[in-house]
């Protein structure tokens, strides 16, 4: 690494700490949902294999999670594999189900973290649904932040999957579907959806440049604030997180047109 380098890191960390310093932690938000974009682009910018790629960002995650920890956030729900996903070639998928599976591994060993998985769990491999409950159950009473790992996840999924609940319980409890039309609102959907009983995200997060939501957490992103990085999702840096949160603590949030 050259004197050039050497400084530019040494001015990052500086300004990341000036940041820090300012940092209002009343005005950090309580949940943060992060799509992490940008894998396999930064594999092919460093001349690596796609598997390296999704390996350096299941790196970052912990890191972030500790990011998240200093700065009192309670909630975060991290994308990692979206059903869209599914129509990768296998070449790619079978090394990336090994990776995440790895990912829920690790969080629930860290004992930190309360894991919590969001997204449609028969769509995934039988071996991948075993550590997602394992990981569950073995972090249920940690005091620590709730990670929502979003595995085969998919907004739209999600709300079929909330109608699809709805009706089997409404079923279950001898309901009409005229009572159960008639009794429908925004509160029941919720109680129905992955993130039941959980805060809706105060910020999402995109990283890599693109500016859409591909789907992420569509009914409880209704009010979200966004913020949208450039840089691909194994170099996301603290400072860049802490500019995430800086740039939301400065904004007016107001609900409604």
């Amino acid at each position: 690494m050259n004197l050039r380098d050497n400084l530019r890191r040494l001015l990052v960390r500086v300004y990341a700490r000036r940041v820090e310093g300012h940092l209002d932690h009343d005005q950090v938000p309580k949940h943060i949902g992060v799509i992490m974009d940008g894998n396999r682009r930064w594999a092919k910018a460093a001349g690596s294999t796609t598997a390296q790629g999704h390996r350096a960002g299941a790196d970052k995650i912990e890191e972030f999670l500790g990011w998240c920890s200093e700065t009192d956030v309670e909630v975060v729900t991290l994308w990692l594999f979206s059903t869209d996903n599914f129509d990768r070639p296998q070449e790619e998928l079978v090394p990336l189900f090994g990776i995440i599976e790895d990912v829920a591994r690790s969080l629930a060993a860290d004992g930190r973290w309360r894991v919590h998985h969001v997204g449609a769990l028969d769509l995934l491999p039988p071996g991948m649904q075993t550590v997602l409950k394992e990981a569950e159950e073995a972090t249920a009473d940690v005091d620590g932040i709730l990670v929502n790992v979003a595995i085969g996840y998919g907004g739209r999924q999600e709300i079929a999957d909330a109608v699809r609940s709805m009706l089997h319980d409404a079923r279950q409890k001898g309901t009409t579907m005229e009572q159960l039309a008639e009794s429908v609102d925004i509160d029941m959907i919720g109680r129905h959806l992955y993130t039941s009983d959980q805060p809706d995200p105060d910020l999402v997060i995109r990283t890599s440049g693109e500016q859409r939501l591909s789907g992420f957490m569509l009914w409880q992103t209704a009010h979200s604030e966004y913020y949208f990085c450039d840089v691909f999702w194994p170099a996301f840096r603290k400072v860049d997180f802490l500019r995430a949160l800086r740039d939301y603590a400065a904004r007016h949030r107001r609900f409604g047109g």
